[in-house]
Parts: structure tokens; sequence; C-alpha cells
């Protein structure tokens, strides 16, 4: 059978593959400040663009930054978290939770300060700071919050002893990202993580809560020699495209792998690899 005039015009041009793409890089966060009066982990650093240029049969690399851990004993501050990587792109690393009196460490969004110290630097483009602590070291003192993508991590409070809330993270694809984890109360209110991910901070004796795995959420601080702060939680990476371009010829560190809303949709929670 013969195919009809011009019936050309109406065949579909072929596949072919996508000259760039948009990425979502979020780094580990940092974990919460050890007591007396721990401060909430700095989420970590949130990345995004479109537009980002691919070759074909190139490999971009993409490294899952882990969560840092927990401030454990009097003064001890939580570590950064670790740095996620795709192709030329670092997100930078939460910052630890200041333990006692010490200030929260600098990093992709900052750690939240213990009593009457400074929280910790965001990074441009990344993040925010953490929250200072209360302003005495005495009873009924809050510690700060850690930073979140969106907003500063809240302030420690004296004498109500409310732990200061951490940051909100950012929304990406309709999953928020990037919350900073709540800070200490020698209270019973620890302050609250911030949406994305970020765990609440302990109150009177009370361990601080770990941020969330994959979602970048700061952990929470911690009170008194009995509790233990939050570990940070782990970074993620997400790759998305149109799905009117060729799927990528392979990948590695098995990302999951969807179809949905118009994109090809590709999320790594471990290291690995995508060839366009």
């Amino acid at each position: 059978m013969f195919a009809a005039p011009n019936s050309f015009l109406t065949r579909k041009a072929p596949a072919v593959a996508p000259s760039s793409v948009e990425y979502l890089c979020v780094a580990g966060a940092g974990g919460g400040g050890g007591n007396n009066i721990g401060g909430g982990g700095g989420a970590g650093g949130f990345r995004t663009a479109t537009g980002f240029a691919v070759a074909s049969g190139t490999p971009l690399t993409v490294t899952i930054g882990a969560g840092g851990v927990a401030g454990v004993g009097l003064g001890v501050n939580g570590t950064n978290g670790s740095d996620s990587i795709f192709s030329s792109i670092t997100s930078t690393g939460g910052g630890g939770g200041g333990g006692n009196v010490a200030n929260g460490l600098s990093g992709g969004s900052g750690g939240g300060a213990g009593a009457t110290a400074t929280g910790g630097a965001g990074t441009g483009g990344q993040g925010t700071s953490g929250g200072n602590g209360g302003s005495t070291n005495a009873a009924n003192v809050g510690a700060g919050g850690g930073g979140g993508a969106t907003s500063s991590g809240a302030v420690g409070t004296y004498p109500s002893g409310v732990g200061g809330n951490g940051g909100a993270g950012t929304a990406f694809n309709s999953v928020t990202y990037a919350g900073g984890g709540g800070g200490a109360s020698q209270l019973t209110t620890g302050g609250s993580g911030g949406a994305g991910g970020g765990g609440a901070g302990g109150g009177n004796s009370v361990n601080g809560v770990a941020g969330t795995a994959n979602t970048g959420g700061g952990g929470g601080g911690c009170v008194y020699t009995a509790a233990n702060g939050g570990a940070g939680g782990s970074g993620i990476v997400i790759v998305r495209y149109a799905d009117s371009f060729l799927a990528a010829t392979s990948t590695t560190g098995s990302p999951s792998i969807v179809v949905s809303g118009g994109y090809r949709i590709y999320t790594w929670t471990g290291s690995g690899s995508i060839t366009i």
C-alpha cells in the first residue's frame, strides 16, 4: 500500500539527546550540637538550575554527601556534612551545630549556636546562617536553630528557654529539601526542624532528632549529659529533562528513573554517574 501524498508532513521527528538538563544538588547536612545546650545542624547546600549544558557520550559524575556526625558530650560540636557533586557543580556540606557555649560552624547553611554564641555562616547561593544562642548560659536558655536553604535558623530564647526553630528549606519537583535542625532547650520545648528534613531539637534530656536521609536536613541539638544531638541527613542529586528527548545511554549508582509530568527524572541517593 502506497503512502498518501505529503504524508511525510505528519511523521514524527526522530528523538535526539538533550543538549541541556535541569539539576538539583543537595549536600549532606550538619549534625546537631552536643550538650549542655546544643545548636541545630545547618542544612546541606542547595543548588539548582536549568539549562546546564551536557555533551552526548560524556559521563557526568554524581557524588552524594553524607550527613555530619552528631555532637556527643559536653560542649562538643556536631560535624559538618560532606559535599555533594554533580559534574562541575559542588554543593557545600551543612555546618555542625555548636555545643554548649560554642559557635555554630559555617557551611552550605550555618549551624545554630550554643548559649551566648554565634550561629555559623551560610554559603552564598546555597543556604543561610544559623541562629544565635540565648544571651546567657544560665538555666532556662535555648540554643540557635540551624539555617535552611530559604530562611535562617531562629535565635534561642532566654528566659523562656525555647530552642530556635530550624530554617525552612526549598521545594524541587514538589518535595522540600535542606531544612535546618532545631536548637535544644533547657526546658521542655526544643526548636522544631525546618521544612525539608530538619530534625527537632531536644528538650530536658531528650536526644536531638536526626535529619531525614537524602534531604540534606540538619540534625537537632540536645541538652544535658543524658542526651545526644541528631545526625545530619545525607544529600541527594536529581537530573531531569523533557521526555521528548532520548533516555540516558547509561547510568551507574542505581538511580531511580521515572517518566512523569513531561520529564525523564533521574534520582541518586548514592554516588554514580549518568551519560546522556
